[in-house]
């Protein structure tokens, strides 16, 4: 017997594209408790796959999710990609990926931190230390984007520490069965 197979949801969201065109003056306190910032080289794929589906899975982040293991690491093993890990007490807190394929125009793929650790300062911390790094090549701009889906406050993080909204566009996400 064929059994019914569930259909993909389609969720409606909004992009905001955002750019920072000059390097921003950084005024960050260091958030509390013992804090590591590494860079992953070459990360296995299940560890990627862990930091992005634990901390993207209540912002519906699923184009990582759906991509095979050997795309995947065509882009995370890319050594102008940055995978930065953040640890706090000696655990993953989270994670940010810098592309810097685009030397004149990188972009901030993907930042977000686990639900324990959100509200205490970390994310403003790790996205001033990738706004750091990126700037450390000298771009002409540096680019993110983020949707209606994402946590409440990640538009107005970005836009207090330097990015400007340039275009908004409205895309249907399709969420696969497995998430």
């Amino acid at each position: 017997a064929l059994r019914d197979q569930a259909m993909p949801r389609e969720i409606e969201t909004t992009v905001t594209h955002l750019e920072m065109r000059a390097r921003p003056h950084i005024r960050s306190s260091m958030p509390h408790g013992k804090l590591a910032l590494i860079r992953a080289e070459t990360p296995p794929v299940h560890f990627y796959r862990y930091l992005y589906n634990t901390i993207g899975h209540a912002y519906f982040w699923v184009n990582r999710h759906v991509m095979d293991d050997q795309a995947l690491l065509k882009i995370i093993h890319h050594d102008q990609v940055h995978i930065l890990v953040l640890h706090v007490n000696g655990v993953p807190a989270g994670f940010a990926e810098l592309d810097l394929r685009k030397q004149t125009a990188p972009d901030l793929a993907f930042l977000g931190l686990m639900a324990e650790f959100q509200g205490q300062g970390l994310g403003r911390f790790l996205l001033n230390a990738v706004i750091e790094t990126a700037w450390m090549r000298h771009p002409e701009k540096l680019t993110v984007q983020t949707c209606t889906l994402d946590h409440p406050r990640a538009l107005r993080l970005y836009q207090r520490n330097g990015f400007t909204p340039v275009r908004q566009s409205h895309v249907t996400l399709t969420v696969p069965d497995d998430f």
